[in-house]
């Protein structure tokens, strides 16, 4: 596994079993940042590449084009002349499709001097997850009132990497991987997969190149005083899985065409507008990443992949808070995350996998290594918190749609996973849902901070399993809340006050046992129940799911928005005061979004309006400085005050499901907005607004079988929220 020492290393998992357990999960084969990538995806499809548009040649990266958790082609480099272009300007906003300009450097094209900025390379890229290809329309514009020429060189590279290969984490089977053939005037890459599978990147060229070499296609360009040149360079993925070998894929589809078809997509039916730049580009920019990163499976069912580029999969967890972020924007995506998490729920017992019935998956992988069980995740099922998650899913997604239809349907799911609760989770009686690693290849933490270090104590030593995590048991207990509301609403009252009574003890016990006089709850319990006593941002997660008694609230708030928590930005992962603490340790003191948005929905529920509203403004602050305001993964726990901006973590997701549902959730939690589809009402629950935004508008917010769309406007230091248009069935209660 990831082994940290000197060197910055990444996301998002770390594997038991290693000697040392200072990790920094899951990437230590790469040496570069992806943190400045230009990323693009579409469906399954994705890429990444430098900020000039092209994949290094050079090994040691994560960058290229990946396609159900193989790296297609890990190699793409332009060159004018044998030089590299210069870059003038990149855009890669819309999600599916990237524009960049270039222009030459100085250059010597047989003999003659070329001055540099004499060409305008406008490069237009588009990923079209029906075509399964990733299409390139560079047009050449002479900028000069001469005649000039130069070469135009493409390289490719195709090695069939499986993703767990790339990160360095395991090495398996090798199949055949065969020259580059040129044929017909296209090249094409073939890989024999050792999984049985064949997988193709075939390389299409309009006009067809001058010169084709083993893996190399050549123009001379020649342009008339400002004269032009369009080139098409359409890369085609394929495999012969679900359908024997797939026929070639077409020379590319139309540029003007790709752009309605592909960017088409059905955005999330609740908009958002606002009078601040700042904020919209923010959410623009949050709404964009959570639709590009919309994945299909088993036919289309749509969920959340964590993020690109390491975990563009099913993720239990990252998948289902990413589903509860965005559930008064898009209830249909709650809706498929839950069928499909309940299709791969656990049914039996599976050491190797660490499936339990009625468990709730951590992660699925459809690759070459996972064809050929060299890995667990097919699926691996090494997570703690993803079963009661699913439970608070179903929970507020019955809520917000009015509907027991799930819950009714998925019945013996649901059951089974309160079984796992009792049976399973709380594996010595004693009411806490804990975990300790099983297999040499699972996570060694399977909650949230799931590093080798990332559960530590005061003293700086590492928690000694089994570990009983603080936010877990918060999820448990909002499991239970959930789930005996909908039993009572079905007429079973006798399993909803049972349900209610194992809450309630579970709050008691959990208040005596995890809370610290210093004025927080403990990070966890760990073998033999004692404390690891360590001031952390998993503590707002228990205000969160509303275990916390009512009188700590105020305290953990404190704790929380101290210096040695708060960096000016957002709450730090670790308190800097604390022996483990490292700005750039994965869990050890680095800043999280969606950590903070838990943080200040948590905040909101016990009536701390304005310390959530300074966790929003932080991240406002901070989604400043970051390209196209998109907050990533995670970054440097550095106080605000050191460099002045946040500082990048060099390998986080960018884009990253849970980050990008930060901001969406945080406008939601601040303006107060709670939906309840049963009762046809919606309630607005001491709306705010963060400084400097004087109005937001919210239309066709859906609650149950109506929408209404709403104003909220400043004036002072209040908030009015008005009704604007109300459709179907519903009642808008305002409590300021």
């Amino acid at each position: 596994m990831t082994k940290h020492g000197h060197t910055l290393t990444a996301p998002s998992d770390s594997i038991a079993g290693e000697e040392n357990p200072n990790l920094v999960p899951e990437v230590h084969s790469i040496k570069g940042s992806v943190a400045e990538a230009l990323v693009i995806k579409n469906g399954n499809l994705f890429f990444l590449s430098e900020p000039d548009g092209t994949v290094p040649l050079a090994p040691g990266h994560g960058f290229g084009l990946y396609y159900h958790d193989c790296r297609f082609l890990n190699g793409y480099e332009l060159k004018m002349s044998g030089r590299k272009p210069e870059v003038l300007v990149r855009n890669a906003d819309a999600g599916y499709m990237a524009t960049l300009g270039l222009s030459n450097p100085d250059l010597n094209a047989d003999g003659k001097s070329l001055l540099k900025h004499s060409v305008e390379v406008r490069w237009e890229r588009v990923a079209s997850a029906e075509d399964l290809a990733l299409v390139d329309t560079l047009l050449l514009q002479n900028l000069t009132s001469d005649s000039i020429s130069f070469s135009l060189e493409f390289q490719f590279q195709a090695a069939f990497e499986d993703i767990f290969a790339i990160r360095g984490l395991f090495q398996g089977k090798h199949g055949t991987r065969h020259p580059p053939v040129w044929e017909n005037g296209a090249l094409s890459f073939r890989y024999d997969g050792a999984d049985e599978i064949e997988r193709e990147i075939a390389i299409d060229f309009s006009p067809l190149p001058d010169g084709m070499l083993r893996n190399i296609a050549t123009y001379q360009v020649e342009l008339a005083p400002r004269g032009s040149q369009k080139v098409r360079v359409s890369l085609n993925v394929s495999t012969s899985e679900p359908r024997k070998r797939a026929a070639r894929r077409p020379t590319g589809i139309k540029l003007e065409e790709s752009r309605e078809r592909i960017g088409g997509r059905p955005e999330q039916e609740t908009k958002v507008q606002t009078n601040s730049l700042l904020l919209s580009r923010v959410m623009d920019r949050s709404l964009s990443d959570l639709r590009m990163l919309r994945c299909t499976l088993d036919g289309g069912a749509s969920y959340f992949a964590a993020g690109v580029p390491w975990f563009v999969a099913l993720f239990g967890r990252d998948s289902i808070m990413t589903a509860l972020q965005t559930l008064a924007y898009d209830p249909g995506i709650a809706e498929h995350t839950i069928r499909l998490l309940a299709k791969y729920q656990g049914k039996e017992l599976n050491p190797w996998r660490e499936e339990e019935p009625g468990k709730i998956l951590h992660e699925l992988r459809v690759g070459e290594m996972a064809h050929l069980g060299e890995i667990p995740h097919t699926p691996y099922y090494g997570t703690v918190d993803a079963t009661p998650l699913w439970l608070v899913l179903v929970g507020r997604h019955a809520t917000w749609s009015g509907e027991t239809r799930l819950f009714d349907e998925l019945r013996p799911q649901i059951e089974a996973a309160l079984n796992w609760i009792e049976q399973y989770g709380n594996t010595n009686g004693d009411g806490y849902v804990k975990y300790a690693c099983k297999i040499e290849k699972g996570l060694a933490n399977q909650g949230w901070k799931d590093s080798g270090d990332g559960i530590v104590n005061a003293d700086g030593s590492l928690a000694q399993p089994p570990i009983a995590l603080v936010e877990v048991q918060g999820y448990v207990y909002q499991a239970k809340i959930e789930m005996a509301a909908l039993f009572r609403r079905v007429g079973e009252e006798q399993r909803a006050s049972t349900l209610e009574e194992q809450a309630e003890r579970l709050r008691e016990h959990f208040d005596r046992d995890f809370w610290v006089e210093d004025g927080y709850y403990a990070l966890a319990l760990q073998q033999h129940n004692r404390q690891a006593a360590v001031l952390s941002s998993n503590a707002g997660h228990a205000l969160w799911s509303g275990i916390a008694q009512p009188e700590r609230a105020g305290k953990i708030a404190e704790c929380l928005l101290s210096d040695e928590m708060f960096n000016g930005w957002g709450v730090r992962t670790l308190t800097s005061a604390a022996l483990r603490y490292n700005p750039l340790g994965y869990h050890l003191g680095t800043v999280w979004p969606h950590d903070n948005s838990l943080i200040a929905a948590g905040f909101k529920r016990y009536g701390l309006d304005h310390e959530a509203l300074r966790i929003m403004s932080g991240l406002i602050e901070a989604a400043v400085h970051f390209q196209s305001y998109r907050l990533p993964e995670l970054f440097g726990g550095f106080a605000q005050q050191d460099y002045g901006i946040p500082v990048s973590y060099p390998v986080a997701c960018q884009p990253q499901a849970w980050s990008a549902g930060a901001f969406p959730y945080l406008l939601t939690t601040v303006l107060g907005l709670e939906g309840d589809g049963f009762e046809s009402k919606l309630r607005v629950v001491r709306p705010m607004l963060p400084e400097n935004v004087n109005q937001v508008e919210v239309h066709g917010l859906r609650v149950g079988q109506g929408s209404v769309d709403l104003l909220f406007t400043r004036s002072g230091d209040q908030v009015a929220a008005k009704v604007q248009q109300l459709k179907g069935k519903m009642e808008v209660i305002v409590q300021s």
